[in-house]
């Protein structure tokens, strides 16, 4: 049975999340011959304070895209 992982940022809609978990099952029914069935996919996501990339958390980085 495969298990997928994402790591993500918080702030996409459940229509966003869910169409993603509905387009990497089919990838994975597709390109590994599995059953709907045995696709496990879990969405963690963070809060834009808790990540953070090259030196500046999300919020930063955000921040700075705005001025």
């Amino acid at each position: 049975m495969p298990e997928i992982t994402v790591s993500m940022a918080a702030g996409r809609t459940e229509e966003q999340k869910v169409g993603m978990m509905r387009d990497i099952t089919q990838a994975l029914v597709k390109n590994l011959g599995v059953d709907p069935e045995a696709v496990v996919i879990q969405i963690n996501e963070a809060p834009l304070i808790h990540k953070m990339k090259g030196g500046k958390t999300f919020v930063e980085r955000a921040a700075a895209l705005k001025k």
